[in-house]
């Protein structure tokens, strides 16, 4: 599913940015969604949730020595039409392999993974890529995300070629209005880019395609307070006003918190505490997530009941 699922180039290098990440006040009168940039299901998976994953188990082998390391044990989740869902835990929970699995873009593993009611495991290849644009990745490093050798404007050209009826119902200009940038990024490369524009940017590209999932992969990592904050906006207006529902991979709770309806805490490739946010993080049941609660800064409101 990488060709049009991933959101530009995999790998590179991180590059310093030489532009301040401004955002003027035309720009963000600009961004304003349209009510007709709802995204709506087509076909019979109308009533489907948009992602379910049922009893994954995901496993990597070290090639040098055989053994065998279980990233993902026995985890199940679903997403809705709309909703929005985070999956937290320290590094090397297995959080990422498990976006990665669910949107095709990793190891599948064992259970089943279904994307509007189709079933990744046993749909055939005319079908899968009717089925990719469906789901698109924000990663966490912006510049790796986008070939270095593309302008901004190349970058949309080519996805467009890849899928010309789907991406033909917004100009360049508008689509970057409606992540906040100002029409001269198209001409700028990546290393022209901050990092907040840079993930704008690939922001922008996830929805040229109208998806129904967008899977935010530590898309705030890395990016200073202030620019954290206007990309945890875009999200939500964009869930709001879209109706794409958005799995959120993060280590920062307080990111959670601010964006998704529900949580579920991953320790050592399981989820160990599920629920709704504001129940999970005032009354949390599980040791593990009290611990990651108890580290954040100002952690004193968890204990508000």
């Amino acid at each position: 599913m990488s060709d049009v699922v991933q959101n530009g180039m995999p790998g590179g290098d991180a590059r310093h940015p030489h532009a301040l990440d401004q955002t003027t006040d035309r720009v963000a009168a600009r961004s304003a969604f349209r009510a007709t940039d709802r995204v709506t299901a087509r076909g019979p998976d109308r009533d489907a949730p948009v992602l379910e994953v049922d009893d994954l188990v995901v496993e990597h082998r070290n090639r040098r020595t055989g053994e065998v390391f279980r990233a993902v044990d026995h985890v199940s989740l679903r997403i809705g039409a709309g909703e929005s869902v985070a999956v937290v835990g320290e590094s090397g929970s297995g959080k990422t392999t498990l976006a990665m699995a669910a949107t095709g873009l990793g190891t599948r593993g064992e259970g089943d993974i279904r994307l509007l009611g189709h079933s990744l495991s046993s749909v055939g290849r005319k079908q899968l890529r009717r089925l990719r644009p469906e789901a698109q990745v924000v990663f966490q490093d912006p510049h790796g995300s986008l070939d270095p050798r593309q302008s901004v404007r190349s970058g949309l050209r080519e996805l467009r070629s890849l899928q010309p009826e789907r991406t033909s119902w917004i100009e360049d200009t508008d689509l970057l209005a409606r992540v906040r940038l100002e029409p001269s990024i198209l001409d700028r490369y990546p290393h022209q880019l901050s990092g907040g524009q840079a993930q704008r940017v690939c922001i922008a590209r996830a929805l040229l395609m109208r998806p129904r999932l967008i899977v935010a992969d530590e898309p705030t990592s890395g990016l200073d307070v202030s620019v954290q904050a206007d990309v945890l906006a875009l999200l939500k207006e964009i869930r709001a006003t879209t109706g794409a529902a958005l799995l959120m991979i993060s280590h920062d709770l307080a990111v959670v918190r601010s964006v998704c309806d529900v949580v579920h805490v991953m320790y050592h490739g399981r989820v160990v505490e599920s629920g709704p946010c504001e129940t999970v993080f005032a009354r949390p049941e599980n040791d593990y997530t009290r611990e990651l609660l108890a580290a954040m800064p100002g952690a004193r409101w968890r204990s508000r009941q």
